[in-house]
């Protein structure tokens, strides 16, 4: 049948048939001849092994460093596909630019070879445009140093480090771009060119849903603001994230503080238009309770009535959340004081919806109390653990007390031999025991200091002196200075034991040897003294001292006081004190006070007799915004007798900068016919002090004074009323000691008294 269907076909079809058949026949000759030795020549590839791998083109980068990615090893089989790989993970080091890999073919195996371009290094970074933020600011931010591998993805990524420093500022418009310089031995400084653009500031706060407290009272309470006309001094208008978070904090707590129990203040809307910024704070406030009932209920360790006493939450006529928050707080140390460390207090708030009106029933559960099992001190390299323990006012063995934990925290500050001093309360071996470990960090507590100046009673001096409040980290005190002026030359020592035979009385030992030039004699004197101490009440110690002063008064001016004696006197003397001290530091004291009387005898031996009853009170106390007032008062009677005489240098004289600011040293006295000076048998001086921080970490401080004070004598004649001064200073309590700079103006001038002066001293105030 095919014969007839072949006979049907045209010539020309038969041929091209013929030619096809060919063609397919030889192509099944050829791949039967040529299968066999593909098959061989896949096998031989397949069989290949890796002899060696090679890294090639590389300067500064270890061939190791590289190798350590790479997976095809010496002695593995050849795998095309991994050879990709490895080359994607020799690129995504992001050390170089370009990554090739060969191959070289041999008999004993295959050598892959990895050429790499390296990415240049950074020689130098530069900086340009910059004025709000400094450079030195931005390469401390940035990790792009010299040395570093110039990757633009790095780049890029510090591009945005900076543009966030900036926008911390308010700078939100600011554009940062790059440049590179190219050098040699492949390497290349990068530029960064900062267009700040203008500081954006708030435009407008506004509020939405405030009905009982109008926009300006709202702003009041935040400590974010628009931009005012002093913004470039005050730097109003400034928008800080963290502050502007706090605010709605307060603006919440001002409305639950003052009766909107369900107030409820919003995430601000921060909206950057050009150079402005709007901020939009949503408001719910809700209703406005007042106070209900208030109950206590619970364990007690006290008469319920007694407990009552400790809460203000009684004396509100709104609900208050603040005001509860510390009534738990004051409840809590109630039982705390008493052992019960692990004392629970819960406030119950039930709202009446109807009567608008909150009842608050606080729970209290005391658990069981709990002992001090052991007490850790930690941190004190110099200071024996002696000398921590006895200020402590807790015992191993003893039940807990928060009050005096808090108290001996305090008193351990008082020393001022620590920076900081942390408590870490700890569970015990039992439920009822506590591990307390007070972690100190000291602080240096010995001085060298050398030096000169002026001051207003010396002129020009020079000084030295070596101190130690902390001899040995025994917590002794040794003191020695050397000081020589126009007028004066001092050579002093001082020792203080604050625990003789371990207990809490104090002893000391002082002496000293004075030459100085009075107005109108000379005085050289030479003494010692011995003094105890001991803890009397709280904050309050009891002195006793005796000293001994042997003194020269010579070169007398002709018209002087009847007071002043020409050869050597002796003086032998007991004096009796009651100190009260709870301020917070020694120097530079923000709170608490300080109140002295002394009732000195002389008259023990020597030519010189007499009693000095002296009282003296200081306050301070803290304002606003980290200012302090001072508050500080001094009097003193003598009284001398009639087989011994008074000597002048012992009288009353106000005026100088630890006085009466403005008058001249000694210069507020009695004075008798031709205005002879003869010093008051009583005085009294009024201090008031407004100071400010200029830089608070450095002690560097403002003030603003008034003073007020006269002496008075039986004898003499005196200005009638109070000599005033105001004035003004600075203060630097450096590591020399406090340093005083003051200016006062007399605010009732007499003739020849001038209009005021300044004041410089080195050393203590009052």
């Amino acid at each position: 049948m095919w014969k007839e269907s072949w006979s049907r076909l045209s010539k020309d079809r038969k041929c091209l048939l013929c030619g096809l058949g060919i063609i397919l026949w030889v192509s099944l000759v050829s791949l039967v001849l040529l299968l066999p030795a593909t098959c061989r020549i896949a096998a031989a590839e397949t069989a290949a092994v890796i002899q060696d791998v090679q890294v090639e083109g590389n300067q500064r980068i270890e061939d190791d460093a590289i190798l350590r990615v790479i997976r095809a090893k010496s002695g593995d089989a050849y795998d095309a596909a991994r050879l990709s790989d490895d080359l994607e993970a020799v690129y995504k080091m992001g050390w170089f630019d370009d990554v090739r890999v060969e191959v070289e073919k041999s008999d004993q195996g295959h050598t892959v070879i990895f050429t790499v371009q390296e990415k240049p290094t950074v020689r130098e970074v530069r900086f340009s445009g910059n004025v709000a933020v400094e450079d030195a600011t931005l390469k401390e931010n940035i990790d792009i140093t010299t040395g570093s591998i110039l990757n633009i993805f790095n780049v890029r990524r510090n591009i945005k480090i900076i543009e966030s420093l900036y926008k911390d500022k308010n700078y939100h418009n600011v554009k940062v771009r790059f440049d590179t310089e190219p050098l040699e031995n492949n390497q290349a400084n990068l530029m960064f060119s900062i267009e700040e653009g203008k500081k954006v500031r708030i435009k407008t706060i506004s509020f939405d849903g405030n009905h009982a407290y109008d926009a300006k009272t709202l702003k009041k309470i935040m400590e974010t603001d628009e931009k005012g006309f002093f913004s470039w001094l005050t730097s109003s208008g400034d928008l800080n994230r963290e502050e502007l978070q706090q605010d709605i904090y307060r603006l919440t707590a001002h409305y639950q503080n003052n009766g909107y129990a369900k107030a409820r203040v919003g995430e601000p809307e921060v909206d950057y238009q050009g150079e402005w910024i709007y901020i939009l704070i949503k408001i719910n406030e809700g209703p406005r309770f007042k106070m209900g009932q208030v109950d206590i209920a619970g364990d007690f360790i006290e008469p319920e009535e007694t407990l009552y006493q400790h809460l203000q939450v009684t004396d509100q006529e709104f609900f208050n959340r603040d005001v509860i928050r510390q009534d738990v707080l004051s409840l809590t140390d109630v039982y705390a004081d008493k052992g019960y460390a692990n004392a629970d207090v819960f406030p119950q708030v039930r709202m009446n919806e109807e009567a608008l009106s909150a009842d608050i029933t606080f729970h209290i559960t005391k658990n069981d109390p709990v002992y001090f099992e052991r007490i850790n001190i930690i941190g004190n390299t110099k200071t024996w653990d002696k000398v921590i323990r006895r200020e402590l006012k807790v015992c191993e063995q003893e039940l807990y007390s928060s009050k005096r934990l808090k108290r001996s925290v305090a008193d351990l500050y008082r020393l001022d031999y620590f920076e900081d001093v942390k408590v870490n309360p700890r569970p015990g071996s039992a439920p009822d025991q506590m591990t307390l470990d007070i972690e100190v960090a000291e602080k240096p507590t010995g001085t060298f200091t050398f030096g000169g100046g002026y001051s207003a009673v010396d002129k020009l001096y020079v000084m030295a002196s070596v101190s130690e409040r902390n001899f040995f980290g025994r917590g002794q005190i040794l003191e020695l200075a050397v000081q020589t002026g126009g007028s004066s030359r001092q050579y002093s020592f001082g020792f203080t034991e604050p625990w003789l035979f371990d207990i809490p009385l104090s002893a000391g030992i002082d002496g000293y040897k004075v030459e100085r030039d009075y107005d109108y004699y000379d005085r050289d004197s030479t003494g010692g003294a011995l003094r105890f101490g001991y803890p009397l009440f709280d904050y309050t110690r009891g002195y006793v001292k005796y000293a001994y002063d042997v003194s020269k008064i010579d070169d007398i001016d002709e018209d002087v006081s009847p007071y002043i004696y020409s050869g050597r006197s002796t003086e032998s003397s007991l004096s009796l004190s009651m100190v009260y001290d709870s301020r917070n530091r020694q120097f530079n004291p923000s709170e608490g006070s300080r109140h002295s009387i002394t009732l000195k005898y002389a008259g023990l031996g020597g030519n010189i007799g007499f009693t000095k009853l002296t009282a003296e009170t200081g306050w301070y106390f803290p304002l606003f915004w980290g200012t302090v007032g001072f508050l500080h008062s001094e009097g003193g009677l003598i009284w001398d007798r009639s087989d011994k005489y008074l000597p002048d240098y012992e009288r009353y004289y106000l005026g100088g900068i630890n006085s009466v600011r403005g008058f001249d040293w000694r210069d507020i006295t009695p004075v008798i016919d031709d205005d002879i000076e003869i010093g008051g048998t009583e005085f009294i001086q009024f201090n008031a002090e407004f100071l400010f921080p200029i830089i608070k970490d450095a002690g560097l401080v403002g003030l603003f004074f008034y003073d007020a004070g006269n002496a008075w004598a039986d004898a003499g004649d005196s200005v009638s009323g109070l000599r005033d001064s105001v004035g003004f200073g600075v203060r630097w309590y450096s590591p020399m000691g406090p340093l005083r700079l003051e200016r006062g103006y007399i605010l009732d001038p007499q003739p020849d008294e001038g209009s005021g002066r300044w004041e410089f001293s080195m050393g203590g105030s009052f």
